[in-house]
């Protein structure tokens, strides 16, 4: 397969990191206001050296194979505001990250085309998207964790990555992690930590290692996508305990990888065994690294995406 020049938006970071670890150039617009999706290159990864930064006025200057949206606006609005339209005609693939928001049933894709591939990240998001006249595939995550980084569970208490948990409320499970900190010992992390007793945010790069301490990884989240934190945690060996809904539910094997639930307070005992019985802990954390290696693994997702590429380009 040729190397492409692919165009898109940097809207996920963690995403857009394991992306381009394909082999192909990916290049990102840049807007001095950092608006969304126009914020280029930012300095919070390591990126590789395939991945370019454009400015804004220069987008329609350049020569592309692929066009890759990966938010509702980038496809509604700025692929008319920063592509030429020779460009809006080339191959398309709308890279979709959520299940639905405003109905978790009957909501249309914007995009309902027959000539652009919707790639979903997790079969729940395909499964509830009424995407009409689209093709769809999925590609599962991919993930890698630095060289040497693995569990251990010395702390005893559960780390939880949730960015932004008090604004996003009951949809990311703020009330979950509150009553369940009542319970069992919790440190939160991520992005707005402040505002729900959390302890701080942690770079991408660190955050396997920051992890690989904690007892388990505890997941309150009611509806939303795979996070990519989960799949990195069960990469490094760690146990998962969670709410049995989205795409959760297959990854996680109840009493082998980890213990998922409907009901929050059997999340709690499930915590507390894993506290009292560190050598559980230990079991369940190699299951979970054993199926994320075979699921999540960056060969498989590289391959799926060039796959997924080969076919829209060729198209």
């Amino acid at each position: 397969m040729k190397r492409l020049k692919i165009f898109t938006w940097h809207i996920h970071g963690s995403y857009l990191y394991y992306l381009s670890h394909i082999p192909h150039d990916i290049y990102l617009p840049k807007r001095e206001d950092d608006a969304l999706g126009y914020c280029g290159i930012t300095p919070s990864y390591a990126w590789p050296s395939n991945l370019h930064e454009i400015p804004f006025d220069e987008v329609k200057k350049q020569k592309f194979d692929c066009i890759l949206f990966q938010h509702h606006d980038n496809y509604l609005i700025h692929q008319h505001e920063v592509l030429s339209k020779e460009q809006q005609e080339l191959p398309r693939i709308y890279l979709e990250h959520d299940p639905p928001r405003e109905n978790p049933t009957n909501t249309i894709h914007p995009v309902n085309d027959p000539g652009t591939m919707i790639v979903h990240v997790t079969d729940f998001n395909r499964l509830m998207w009424d995407c009409q006249k689209s093709p769809t595939t999925v590609i599962d995550h991919g993930v890698k964790i630095p060289e040497g980084v693995r569990y251990n569970g010395d702390l005893e208490k559960g780390i939880v990555i949730v960015n932004n948990i008090a604004k996003r409320g009951r949809r990311l499970g703020l009330d979950i992690y509150q009553e369940a900190s009542k319970e069992v010992d919790l440190d939160l992390v991520g992005m707005g930590w402040e505002e729900a007793n959390g302890i701080g945010e942690v770079s991408h790069q660190e955050l396997p290692h920051f992890c690989s301490s904690y007892r388990y990884f505890f997941n309150p989240i009611r509806y939303t996508s795979l996070g990519l934190s989960i799949c990195e945690a069960m990469m490094i060996g760690m146990p998962i305990i969670g709410l049995a809904t989205t795409e959760l539910a297959t990854v996680v094997e109840n009493n082998v990888s980890g213990f998922i639930s409907t009901r929050p307070e059997e999340l709690t005992i499930a915590a507390k065994e894993l506290i009292r019985n560190k050598s559980l802990a230990e079991d369940w954390g190699e299951k979970a690294r054993r199926a994320a290696v075979e699921r999540f693994g960056m060969d498989r997702f590289v391959r799926d995406w060039n796959k997924t590429l080969h076919e829209v380009v060729r198209s």
